[in-house]
């Protein structure tokens, strides 16, 4: 149950989740927030859970400075462990990507969608604008920078190339299904839908997962805003022993090497801005640098609060990728681009049934090395941006949520890798540019916008939305682990916070020079792996609790 009266006035640090508003199925436990927790102010004020915040935070320590100090043995180590998991087990994360979209949309159509996430009576805490802009910079920033333009033309030349085998019968190119060889618009629509798959549908549904169990027992059922709620209806009073403290350890897991994933490959694009502009250099020094930088960043947004930091600077980044997206339609090629989001999301549309598949498909380096690392990345990010969101969508139904959170990124989505990625192509196929097609990802930006007018200008707008992007990302994580490891208080001491933030930098400087963008996405896979069995039992908790609920 929430905090009582007496918990707040003695310690006005925690912020109370709001009581149900209007009749609601409240689940009685013997359980309050903190019941588990030290609380001292030896250094610092601290008020952690035992064991929750101690033991992740060992692990995360051990890791880091072995990574550090043993980096040239442990990166092939890295490579090999993300070859397996995505190799072997490619099948397992996309047939459950399909599980979570399968029930987001059931929900949306079926009564349980008429559910108001707070209770019948429950009003919105912030308005669409404000609510939408948080939501997107925490879920997607970093990756649409990097992947915008990189992965629509990585998609389309290998589709383009057609299907190679090599002597061992199998498959060797990167295309996805039968690819389109030697096809202009066939490669062009199979490579757009091929991306649209990796930036719709699955990736927000792994997020509304998280977001909806998270939202529905706390705001409906009166448990702490912590993953370990969510599982009640399976473990029932047990949740609050060592069953809940394993997935509160794995959430913890999952989002602090998910994040370091993204500021890794966001540190890499910025590197490499700064290098194609002002000739900078791509050395791990410069890495480490940009990262110190942008986690300096990210604690000052985390002093600063939620309204006052990632707010601010969620509708500041959302406003400059609209700017730069504009920019794109308009001096791009504009009539092609709006054809062509119509187009892509016909293509989408059409692919999805082939590219869901999770068995019998031939595509082995499409489906390893881009379809499972994606999905095992989004599930790495789940637990942060889905507590995120859960924080800020109190008071929407059910149907409302699901919306806004799974159909409205996506079709923003398909315009972005259109008007983007989709030039990018149109420079290749009408101009002869090759200098997209042959740079590598992290430079395929730049070297698109060097085909437009003020290249100068609109190169630094994608580096700051890149930095920004990540701070967004880093300020929100920060705040969903310090709720965790703080077990369930959604505003423990401000130093915690300061913790995680910090740590987020350093174990993505650790992964970098353990092991470069392998030890990233190797990360990513292997905590994503674990986390996505507490996604599918969530699910079930899903439906059992919405049968529980008034109808709004």
């Amino acid at each position: 149950m929430t905090s009582t009266q007496d918990d707040q006035d003695n310690n006005p640090e925690i912020e109370p989740i709001p009581e149900p508003e209007g009749v609601t199925e409240i689940i009685e436990t013997d359980f309050e927030i903190g019941q588990d927790n030290v609380v001292g102010e030896r250094f610092f004020a601290f008020d952690i859970h035992n064991p929750v915040f101690p033991l992740s935070a060992l692990v995360i320590i051990v890791f880091t400075v072995g990574t550090i100090i043993f980096q040239t043995q442990l990166e092939p180590v890295f490579t090999a462990l993300r070859d397996t998991l995505t190799t072997n087990l490619d099948w397992f994360f996309i047939a459950s990507g399909n599980v979570f979209v399968l029930l987001c949309l059931y929900l949306i159509v079926s009564p349980l969608g008429k559910v108001r996430l707070g209770g019948p009576l429950a009003t919105p805490d912030y308005g669409y604008a404000g609510w939408f802009a948080m939501l997107f910079a925490a879920g997607m920033g970093i990756g649409l920078m990097f992947y915008g333009v990189s992965e629509p033309m990585s998609h389309y030349s290998s589709a383009f190339g057609g299907i190679s085998i090599g002597e061992d019968g199998l498959r060797t190119d990167w295309a996805p299904l039968g690819a389109a060889e030697g096809d202009v618009d066939g490669a062009r629509r199979l490579g757009m839908a091929a991306t649209i798959f990796h930036w719709g549908l699955h990736p927000w549904a792994i997020y509304a997962v998280v977001a909806l169990a998270l939202s529905l027992f706390a705001y409906n059922k009166g448990l702490p805003l912590t993953l370990r709620s969510c599982f009640y209806p399976i473990f029932g009073e047990k949740v609050w022993g060592w069953p809940g403290h394993l997935v509160d350890v794995l959430a913890v897991f999952a989002t602090i090497f998910g994040l370091a994933t993204s500021l890794g490959i966001g540190a890499q694009q910025a590197a490499a801005g700064l290098d194609f502009l002002f000739g900078f250099g791509t050395s791990n020094g410069m890495l480490i640098a940009l990262i110190v930088f942008i986690t300096l960043i990210a604690i000052v947004s985390i002093v600063r609060g939620l309204d006052g930091g990632v707010k601010v600077l969620s509708e500041l980044n959302i406003g400059l990728a609209a700017l730069l997206l504009l920019f794109v339609i308009i001096v791009g090629p504009t009539v092609q681009i709006l054809k062509e989001f119509f187009g892509n999301l016909g293509a989408y549309l059409q692919y999805l049934p082939a590219l869901s598949n999770p068995v019998g498909r031939e595509d082995a380096n499409f489906t390893s090395g881009w379809t499972a690392f994606y999905w095992a990345w989004w599930i790495s990010w789940s637990p942060f941006v889905g507590m995120f969101i859960a924080r800020v969508s109190r008071g929407r139904t059910v149907r409302e949520f699901l919306i806004a959170v799974l159909i409205v990124p996506t079709v923003l989505s398909v315009l972005w890798m259109t008007a983007l990625g989709g030039t990018g192509i149109s420079q290749l196929v009408n101009d002869g540019f090759t200098g997209v097609q042959d740079a590598a990802l992290e430079l395929k930006l730049f070297q698109m916008l060097t085909q437009l007018p003020l290249t100068g200008i609109t190169s630094v707008i994608g580096i700051v939305l890149v930095v920004v992007f990540f701070v967004t990302s880093s300020d929100s994580g920060s705040l969903v682990i310090d709720t965790i490891a703080a077990g369930g208080k959604v505003n423990a001491p401000l130093p915690q916070r300061i913790f995680w933030g910090s740590f987020e930098g350093l174990v993505a400087i650790a992964l970098l020079v353990g092991g470069g963008l392998s030890a990233l996405q190797a990360m990513a896979v292997s905590t994503g792996l674990p986390f996505t069995f507490v996604l599918l039992a969530a699910c079930y908790a899903i439906v059992k609790g919405l049968q529980a609920e008034v109808k709004a």
